[in-house]
């Protein structure tokens, strides 16, 4: 696939925001790659999958999907016939009839790992602190608090209800394993891409490589567009 006939289009995580993808876009814009980023409301699945239905309809010509943790559920979720490879950078990707709790649950987690638990309007916020100690291990202080201050909580309607036939059962993916991930361990993204029969590039980094490590997810979504057929 040509870099110049692609647009690369980037969903973000929860408990971040469109901000979380910036280092990443700039690479790949001194490449002459077109990005995009948008906002996903964490309010659902179908609704964030309906966020990115609405900036793929704006879009001419072929797209690269790239998501992060929980937007791997997200960006397998559209039907838009333009997608033409999929990128999981320490995503989730449950297959039909798993949620995405079902997903993340697979395989023990760490004790660094956060407890977890919605409030009583069922949004689940990321405590103080975990972005130091398993969400952003690798970067700087400011960093870890900038992404504290933007956090975006995600709504329990986001994870338990189970996903239809994911578009990765027919779209070529890519996967970006993150081997010091607290969030989603490393056995779990495995497990996923393994199962995806994804194209797979393990990196020592933490769960938030697109903010600690943007060199090796610009990467990889290089190869994305290289290794796909238009």
């Amino acid at each position: 696939m040509n870099a110049n006939h692609v647009t690369v289009v980037f969903a973000h995580g929860a408990w971040a925001d469109e901000s979380s993808w910036d280092k990443v876009v700039q690479i790949l814009q001194t490449r002459d790659v077109k990005t995009r980023t948008f906002r996903l409301p964490l309010s659902s699945l179908a609704d964030d999958a309906a966020a990115l239905d609405k900036t793929l309809a704006d879009i001419d010509g072929a797209v690269v999907l790239v998501g992060h943790a929980y937007a791997g559920a997200v960006i397998a979720s559209t039907r838009n016939k333009r997608v033409r490879a999929l990128v999981y950078i320490a995503a989730l990707a449950p297959d039909e009839g798993e949620t995405v709790a079902d997903v993340f649950n697979r395989y023990g987690h760490d004790e660094t790992t956060p407890q977890l638990a919605p409030d009583s309007d069922g949004w689940i916020h990321l405590p103080s602190g975990a972005f130091a100690a398993a969400f952003a291990q690798d970067a700087s202080p400011d960093e870890q608090r900038m992404l504290e201050k933007a956090q975006l909580p995600i709504s329990v309607a986001c994870i338990t209800v189970p996903v239809a036939k994911p578009l990765w059962r027919s779209v070529p993916s890519w996967f970006l394993v993150a081997e010091r991930d607290h969030m989603i361990p490393e056995k779990t993204q495995r497990f996923m891409a393994e199962r995806m029969k994804a194209s797979i590039d393990a990196q020592p980094v933490d769960h938030v490589p697109i903010v600690t490590a943007p060199d090796a997810v610009a990467k990889i979504v290089l190869e994305a567009i290289s290794g796909s057929d238009i």
